[in-house]
């Protein structure tokens, strides 16, 4: 399998085409996670919504952003807001689903300008990952402002970190405006190894990594993960009255197939699925809380016929009788490889399972885990494996907190 089908919100194929997705309000509907997540001791802030704290920073600047749907202030879309206070920005950088979350899973962004503030407008998502000198020449400070679901394989934490990159190597400033990780009360999982980095995976961070954007910004630099070891002049403004306790509902949807709080809480889990034949709904109105496929068993207790829609235009299993579950109900929100082992063992045709080992592996970071499901091994022989790895991540971790951690 090419880089080039690991390359979307979680791993799907680059498309040509992009459509506008209705009613971006996120469901508050969810499972209780298994642990007791707290309301905000105090008004939740944004990052965003503290003007006091960066628009000071950003006084007499060229101001680049980097933001999509989900950077907002209120109902505003901050290069929206931003303008009003005549904060001088001059590009909008776009990532994968483009700057205002309009486009499809996978969708190729092309560049552009905004027809609302009629700013230039340039992708970052497509042949063009990193900012070039030729972008960044006329600006001088780049703010970041995009909700993250707390998964190593979300892109949008791979945008970041090439923009930072290119910031520290032309000597830009960046200003995360920081928000709430809906996933970030626990961290889970493996620890990416360097020989399965790709933009699905580009740090040595577990699946869930437990961190706000923030956080990961703060580690990345203090590690010195950039090309070369080189750092960026990095401020993050925090949010106010977060705790890694704290419970995070989405004002947003984040991309357009997680339409639900609970899609997010099963992101983590099922998004490993898009390694394998087995779809987890894009193509239906219930993508990532749903999964099946044809070489499952018709016994299964759920069927669904995945077809093209505007969050996913070419969806995995197109047109095909699906056998598998409805996870609407599911109560074990978490990271967890007990739905990945259950589909492996009841596929009828297990040499077709792993459509790639390279695509799976790269999801999972590592070729142990494939190489474990297939041997047979439970979820508690395969946890055993990573968690030394987890454990000094965890140390790590620690010291690039801006929030009160989960207990």
């Amino acid at each position: 399998m090419s880089l080039s089908v690991l390359l979307s919100d979680c791993a799907r194929p680059p498309q040509q085409t992009t459509a506008t997705v209705p009613d971006t309000t996120l469901s508050q509907t969810v499972a209780s996670p298994p642990q007791v997540l707290l309301p905000a001791a105090e008004p939740l802030r944004t990052g965003a919504e503290q003007f006091d704290k960066y628009l000071p920073l950003l006084k007499d600047k060229r101001v680049g952003v980097v933001v999509n749907q989900t950077a907002r202030v209120g109902r505003s879309f901050l290069v929206d807001t931003l303008l009003a206070k005549g904060v001088g920005v001059k590009v909008i950088f776009g990532p994968e689903h483009g700057f205002r979350g309009e486009a499809a899973d996978g969708a190729t962004i092309k560049d552009g300008k905004d027809a609302r503030s009629g700013l230039p407008a340039l992708s970052l998502y497509g042949a063009t990952k990193k900012p070039t000198p030729e972008m960044l020449r006329d600006i001088d400070v780049l703010v970041f402002d995009i909700q993250d679901v707390g998964a190593r394989f979300y892109t949008f934490i791979s945008t970041m970190h090439y923009v930072m990159e290119a910031a520290a190597e032309q000597g830009k400033q960046v200003i995360i405006l920081d928000r709430p990780n809906p996933n970030g009360w626990y961290v889970d999982g493996p620890v990416l190894e360097p020989a399965f980095k790709t933009f699905v995976g580009m740090h040595p961070i577990p699946v869930v990594h437990g961190l706000t954007v923030g956080e990961l910004a703060r580690m990345i630099n203090g590690e010195k993960w950039l090309a070369g070891g080189k750092q960026c002049q990095l401020t993050v403004i925090p949010v106010a009255g977060y705790t890694h306790s704290t419970r995070y509902d989405l004002p947003e949807r984040p991309s357009p197939n997680l339409p639900t709080a609970h899609s997010v809480a099963l992101y983590p889990a099922l998004c490993l699925f898009e390694g394998t034949d087995v779809s987890v709904g894009r193509g239906t109105a219930l993508p990532f809380e749903v999964i099946g496929a044809p070489t499952q068993p018709s016994t299964r207790p759920y069927r669904f016929t995945p077809s093209p829609n505007p969050g996913s235009t070419s969806p995995p299993q197109n047109g095909k009788l699906c056998y598998g579950q409805d996870l609407r109900q599911a109560g074990d929100i978490g990271f967890t490889l007990r739905y990945l082992l259950d589909y492996y063992q009841q596929s009828t045709n297990k040499e077709k399972f792993f459509l790639s080992d390279r695509g799976f592996d790269r999801l999972m970071g590592n070729a142990i885990v494939r190489q474990q499901i297939i041997a047979g091994k439970s979820e508690a022989e395969i946890r055993a494996g990573w968690e030394p790895g987890l454990t000094a991540y965890k140390a790590i971790r620690k010291k690039y907190l801006l929030y009160p951690d989960f207990q």
